[in-house]
């Protein structure tokens, strides 16, 4: 899975993360992302501490509930296992998850090549 699919995977998590807030809810958060931080729906893979930031400025602390939930469903989107760990931030965890995608992916493709030689 290359960056483009980890980008889309991360996307929709967050398009999903605000739906459960509602649509016009989401439709505003995106609005006010962009107006208000300068932050387009397509910069968050790239502005992952800038997305982190700017809902914490909206939501304040409950930003962070909104967090988990982006962060695990992209988590299981990925088929990886979400652990939270003390200290982390939402960059951290996306980070992370990109770091074992990419970890995945290599040894999916590893597996591929040696069950076609074998």
């Amino acid at each position: 899975m290359g960056n483009l699919n980890f980008d889309k995977n991360l996307l929709e998590a967050v398009d999903n993360g605000l739906l459960s807030l509602g649509e016009n809810p989401r439709k505003a958060i995106y609005f006010h992302l962009k107006n208000g931080f300068q932050l387009r729906r397509e910069h968050i893979p790239k502005e992952t501490n800038e997305f982190s930031q700017a809902l914490n400025a909206i939501f304040g602390p409950g930003a962070k509930i909104i967090e988990k939930y982006i962060l695990k469903e992209l988590y299981q989107r990925l088929e990886l296992d979400f652990e939270e760990k003390e200290d982390s931030t939402f960059a951290d965890y996306v980070k992370e998850a990109k770091k074992l995608a990419r970890r995945k992916e290599q040894s999916s493709a590893k597996s591929t090549s040696l069950n076609a030689i074998g």
